[in-house]
This record gives structure tokens, sequence and C-alpha cells, in this order.
């Protein structure tokens, strides 16, 4: 004969199950970005105190203003994508201007170099960096249309124009990754790291590449190097952090670890209250820990936050068996 199970023991079954397709990835960036930089003379010394503005150019003004620190470094965080003018100025030493592009959860770096007749660039040089502009955003379109191939030859010709685009190659990864040829998105990434060793969101797609793997401990590494670099940078609130700890704690429960993954959701929703796969993962860790009505309530958030996100059919269906 069979065993009964238990009413409880059958609602853990049927969750189990459930459970069993909607096993997260870590999250890519998703929220504000933010812009640093660092202001040299003709010298090369740091520049102190330099007047940095940042400028929207995409629809509504606005403007944000932040000086230099005694290394001749400055970053403004929490600001929404899109374009921006920066300029840097310094009585005596003048001023420079550049464009910026500021990407979710991205951080973009613009450096300034302050001399009093210092040569601007070259009509070749400018000619250059506009092929370079066309040719990335011409990529990220191409990604976001799930055109990884198109997105691949775009960044790849951009490369050709600039070896030194750390950018470029973090998108070659992101490419690669969602074409799930790992190898290929593990190369692109490190080539990112060794151009900008302090990149976050590389290491975060290096923990993603290695969580698919399931070569957790790998995967764990980058992540607490991600983090790391994070709270170095001064961002502990900010969305490279943010997802930094979230990677750690899916995968820690990939890995089985669902007591370590409940205290980094936890962490998560401390810095960002309203991020949804938080709710999510969390609300699994507590069906994993036999806290049933916690777990629902975490999946009730969950819905509140993203009704049609990628796991509310999931979310939806253990909500109503828990309530049963």
């Amino acid at each position: 004969m069979l065993p009964v199970l238990s009413g409880r023991r059958a609602l853990l079954v049927v969750i189990a199950v459930l459970a069993a397709v909607a096993m997260a990835s870590p999250g890519w960036a998703q929220s504000t970005g933010m812009l640093k930089g660092k202001v040299v003379d003709g010298e090369n010394n740091p520049v102190d105190a330099a007047k940095i503005t940042i400028s929207f150019l995409d629809g509504i003004s606005r403007n944000y203003e932040v000086k230099t620190n005694k290394k001749g470094e400055f970053i403004q965080v929490g600001l929404p994508p899109g374009r921006y003018k920066v300029t840097a100025e310094k009585d005596k030493l003048g001023a420079q201007s550049f464009d910026a592009r500021v990407r979710l959860g991205d951080a973009a770096e613009v450096n300034f170099t302050l001399a009093p007749g210092l040569a601007g660039p070259t009509k070749e040089d400018a000619a250059r960096a506009e092929a370079i502009k066309k040719l990335f955003e011409e990529g990220v379109a191409a990604s976001r249309s799930n055109d990884y191939d198109g997105a691949l030859a775009k960044f790849n010709e951009a490369i050709v124009l600039l070896p030194s685009c750390y950018d470029c190659y973090y998108n070659i990864g992101f490419a690669h990754a969602q074409k799930k040829d790992y190898a290929k998105a593990e190369e692109a990434f490190k080539k990112a790291l060794e151009l900008k060793p302090d990149y976050v969101e590389a290491y975060n797609g290096l923990a993603t590449v290695y969580n698919a793997q399931k070569r957790f401990d790998d995967a764990q590494a980058a992540s607490q190097k991600a983090a790391e670099l994070s709270a170095t940078a001064g961002t502990t609130s900010g969305g490279g952090s943010v997802d930094a700890i979230y990677n750690q704690g899916v995968i820690d429960w990939n890995a089985g670890k669902a007591e370590e993954a409940k205290g980094h959701f936890e962490e998560v929703l401390k810095l960002n209250p309203n991020h949804p796969e938080a709710h999510y993962q969390l609300a699994m860790c507590y069906v994993n820990l036999g806290n049933l009505a916690e777990a629902t309530k975490y999946f009730e958030k969950y819905l509140e936050l993203a009704p049609d996100g990628q796991y509310a059919a999931q979310a939806k269906a253990l909500v109503a068996q828990l309530k049963k």
C-alpha cells in the first residue's frame, strides 16, 4: 500500500513541483545609472574642486552639479537613462565638454584634461567618435530587439575602431550569454575586466554565466567581487550593488542554500523595497524553509509589483495552493 501524505506534506510536494519550473537566473542591471570620471590638468595632476555640470539632453531639462575631490574624481548617482552633456570647468584652466550616455544600472565614465589653449579633437577624431557612437547605439538597439547576431556584428565593428571599448566587450558578453554560448560570453566579460578592472556589471555578467553552468563557487566569487566594488565606489544604494546582492541570493538558492539566499534577498529589499524578483525569490526561500504564511505574503507583494512579470503565473498558482 502506498503511504498516505498529510495535507501539509501534499501541499509542499505540489509547491515543490511548481517551484521546479520557476528557477530564476541572476538579473541584469535594472535601475538608474551613474556617471563618474576624473579631471586632470595639462601635466596630468588631479584638479581639486573643478565644477562638473551634467545636463540631461532627452526631454525635460535637468541639470546636476558636483565638484571633484582632491584626487580630481567625481561621481553622480541616480541619473535617469539617456544622453547627457558633461562639462568640467575650473578657474584659469578653462572648460571642456563631452557627450555621454547613461544606461540603466551602468556607470558611464567621462574624463577631462583642463589646460589653457588645449587643442580640441581633430575632424578625423570627431568622425571616428561619431562612427563608434553610431555602431554602439545600433548594437544596443539590435540587442533590445533580441537580434543578438546583429548586436555582435555592430559591437565587433566598434572594437575595431576602438579596441579599448570595455562597454563593447560587456555587450558582446551579454549577447553571447543570451545565445547560451557561455564560453564566448565569459571571454568577453573577462576582456571587459582586463580593460576596466572595477567594472561591476562585467562581474555580474560572469556571475550569471557561471550560474547558468552550475559553477556555483565561481558565480559566488564573481558576485561577491561585484558587491565589494559597488561598496568601494560608494554605491551601496545604487543599482550595481542591488544587482550584485540579488545575484548572490540566486546563486545560493540554486546551490541549495535557502537560508543564505534568504539573507541576500532580505538585504536587496532593504536597499530597494520595490524589487519584484527579490520578493518572489524570498517567498520561494520561505516555502523551502516551511514558513508558508511569510511565503504567501511575499508572493502577493510580487504580484502587486509585477502583475504581468516573468514569474506571475507561478506566483498565482502558488498563492492559490497556499491559501487552500
